[in-house]
Formats: structure tokens, C-alpha cells, sequence
């Protein structure tokens, strides 16, 4: 797949300021879109972009806004001490803990997302990695890890850097018993990684239902993250969403 995009597609470099605002629209589109595929669980959830200049700020929602509801202007600033920046909106306790040391641990991750999407949280009660059972899968072999150390609702920045261990270099990281989380270079690429993940644990948990799937050889499921599993083939898989959200809900770039 990655092999076939032209590569002009890719994001360009931008300064500061038109970085910032297209990290923001991509952002307030992911919450939009989460929304719409059911990940929002009252005011659980978070998803995050690293901000361009102050880099050890991160940009996320007003916690107790309705993703479907979050417009570029809700969007906050906090920085490395949970503080936020230029707003009288609430801030997500769990989402500074997680968020802040995930993106501190991983200089490369501009966006991470996180919400008790569904399918996620069941197969999260297993306590195990996905299977190479399909081609969209493939996107996560060798490069997700499961955390299996569940002690409540994350407000403790340590807890924070124990999940950031537990994900190490890997593009996403199952929390046992909490659900999954992503990271990529973009946040398109964070928020399909999350959306495809999703869907992942929902074809294994309806195949098992079935009966026993046959698994992808481990060679072929290699190959196959090559080319379903890179950071523009992420990125590219979010713009027919983002294409869409953007035309049928203009508001969210107020």
C-alpha cells in the first residue's frame, strides 16, 4: 500500500502557526469522528497532539465536552506541569498522566489517543496481543504490547510512565482491563491506528466467536505490516475520513 502513494501526499513542513492550526483541526476532527464510530464513554477518553513550538505541551479537550460537540477553539493547551495555558476549561486529570509521559517517552509520537471504545475494553479483559488474522491486523504485528498491571483510574503520573514503558517503541499498547491506546507521528496517524485497532478487536472477538481462525504466517503478516503498518500508510488511511467529517460538519474548524 505505502508503496503505491505518491509521496508529494504526504504532510508537508509548515511553520509554527499553520502547524499548530492543522494539528488542532486534525484533532478536533479525530474527537468528531470518534463520536460518530461510538468511542466516547461520558467524559472518558482523550486524544492529544503534541504542539509544534512549546513541544512539552500538548494540545487536548475540555474534560466534560461531548467529543461530538469539540470545534478547533475548544481545544486546550497544558503543559508539562498539568497546567492549562489560556483557558478557563477543565482539564482531564487521567488524560495528563497518561498523555504527558507517553509523549514525553516517545519524542517521535506528535499524538496519542486513548478512549473506552467498546471492542477495545473487551478484548482488553483478555490480556492479550491481537492475532495476525487479517490483512488490516497485520498494521500491529510486533509493534503493539499489551500493559497487564490494571490499579484503577489513571490521576498518577507514575502510573502515567508505567504505561509509556509498557508501550516502548510500539505504535499502540492494550491497558488489561482499560483499553487501547496509539501513538503516531501525526495525529491522523494516531487516530487510525486507534479506529483500525478498534475494529481489530472486534473481527477476532466475533471470529473466535466462530470458531478457531487460522493465523497469517508469521513471514507474510511481517511483510504485510511493511506495507499496511507504516507511518504514511496511517496517515494516508485517515484523509477519506477526515475528507468526509470536514464536509459534513464544517463548525468543528470554528
Amino acid at each position: 500500500m505505502a508503496d503505491a502513494l505518491d509521496i508529494k501526499t504526504a504532510p508537508a513542513e509548515l511553520d509554527f502557526e499553520a502547524e499548530r492550526l492543522e494539528r488542532k483541526q486534525k484533532l478536533a476532527a479525530a474527537y468528531r469522528l470518534f463520536s460518530r464510530f461510538g468511542f466516547d464513554e461520558g467524559v472518558a477518553g482523550h486524544i492529544t497532539a503534541r504542539d509544534p513550538e512549546l513541544t512539552d505541551h500538548f494540545w487536548v479537550n475540555p474534560w466534560g465536552m461531548h467529543f461530538g460537540h469539540i470545534k478547533v477553539s475548544d481545544l486546550i493547551l497544558v503543559n508539562h506541569h498539568g497546567e492549562v495555558i489560556d483557558s478557563d476549561q477543565p482539564l482531564n486529570r487521567a488524560a495528563f498522566a497518561i498523555h504527558s509521559q507517553v509523549h514525553a517517552a516517545r519524542p517521535d509520537a506528535v499524538a496519542a489517543a486513548h478512549t473506552h471504545s467498546t471492542f477495545g475494553r473487551a478484548w482488553a479483559t483478555l490480556g492479550r496481543k491481537l492475532d495476525p488474522i487479517t490483512q488490516d491486523v497485520c498494521a500491529f504485528y510486533d509493534d503493539h504490547a499489551v500493559f497487564d498491571d490494571y490499579t484503577g483510574v489513571v490521576l498518577d503520573i507514575e502510573e502515567g510512565k508505567r504505561i509509556a514503558h509498557a508501550l516502548g517503541d510500539n505504535k499502540a499498547v492494550i491497558l488489561q482491563n482499560h483499553g487501547l491506546l496509539t501513538v503516531g507521528e501525526t495525529v491522523d496517524e494516531a487516530a487510525w491506528w486507534f479506529i483500525t485497532m478498534e475494529r481489530s478487536c472486534q473481527v477476532q472477538l466475533l471470529a473466535e466467536a466462530a470458531g478457531k481462525p487460522k493465523l497469517i504466517d508469521p513471514e507474510m503478516a511481517a511483510l504485510t505490516e511493511t506495507q499496511v503498518g507504516s507511518h504514511i500508510a496511517g496517515w494516508f488511511s485517515f484523509q477519506p475520513l477526515y475528507q468526509r467529517i470536514a464536509k459534513e460538519q464544517p463548525d468543528l474548524f470554528d
